[in-house]
């Protein structure tokens, strides 16, 4: 999806109190909502599996409004012709997500928020093939905190070309330490700040690179890395000619702009509520 791009400059510290919440806000141009490409409604009749797999799919969106937890659609008995109909209706949305290795997981975001395409893999081979409905799909960030460990004790010994990244790791640690899931993300701004290359290589020493990659395409183009550090993640903003505008790191969970909002999950259900009941009217 992208490659494992090492800390680079610029770098700043910046943390909740330390500067104004919008200091540098993130990119305004939104994707909007973009109907699937629907096949004819009479050939939707011999495809009652396909379309049950979409009926599930909003029961599951149903369910999630009134907090209750969903189990994801496997799609493992489908014949592939009905895995492309699902495929085809639910389309293409704007995020999608990785666990690298030829044992990992691949999800798409389809153009209805919170459900997912999810398919896992073994030496390569598809060993599971599901529609899940959630913020986030489950395996992967499973994934990112299998991969996470404490953050090392800083080197003894400071080189001394370095400038920030010492501050930047103990202000991590000690949120790492005293964060709890559900706790709101804590943003260190790497966008200001001069970082020298021993800074740089500090930074990968003590924080690496995870096994998931996320890209978002719904604030701009969004690059998010999980980092080898429990609960880091990076997270990089991309203008139309993919430079940097704002690059940060974040103690959490998965970061806000690859999960669906619960907002986004209710217009989803609308949305597929309306689509079944044209093929039904049809």
């Amino acid at each position: 999806m992208f490659s494992n791009k090492p800390f680079s400059t610029p770098l700043a510290a910046l943390g909740p109190g330390s500067q104004p919440p919008d200091f540098m806000s993130k990119p305004r141009e939104m994707s909007s909502y973009r109907a699937p490409s629907l096949p004819e409604a009479r050939a939707l009749a011999a495809h009652r599996e396909a379309l049950d797999v979409l009926h599930r799919a909003l029961v599951a969106l149903q369910r999630q409004a009134v907090g209750a937890a969903v189990e994801p659609i496997e799609l493992g008995h489908l014949h592939d012709a009905d895995c492309a109909l699902v495929d085809q209706m639910l389309g293409e949305g704007e995020v999608a997500a990785q666990v690298a290795g030829a044992s990992g997981v691949q999800a798409q975001e389809s153009v209805f928020a919170g459900v997912w395409r999810v398919v896992y893999r073994d030496g390569g081979m598809v060993v599971r093939d599901t529609v899940e409905v959630g913020a986030f799909p489950r395996a992967v960030a499973a994934a990112a905190r299998a991969d996470g460990r404490l953050i090392p004790p800083l080197p003894s010994l400071r080189p001394a070309d370095t400038i920030n990244a010492r501050a930047v790791l103990e202000e991590l640690r000690e949120r790492t330490l005293a964060w709890r899931s559900g706790d709101p993300a804590h943003v260190v701004n790497l966008s200001l700040m001069p970082l020298s290359r021993a800074d740089g290589e500090l930074f990968e020493q003590q924080l690496g690179h995870g096994n998931v990659r996320v890209l978002s395409r719904g604030h701009g183009n969004c690059r998010i890395a999980s980092t080898r550090a429990a609960g880091v993640w990076r997270v990089t903003y991309f203008n139309s000619q993919d430079r940097v505008i704002l690059d940060t790191l974040e103690v959490g969970d998965v970061p806000e702009v690859a999960c669906a909002a619960r907002q986004d999950l209710d217009d989803s259900a609308e949305r597929l509520q309306e689509m079944l009941q044209w093929v039904l009217a049809t």
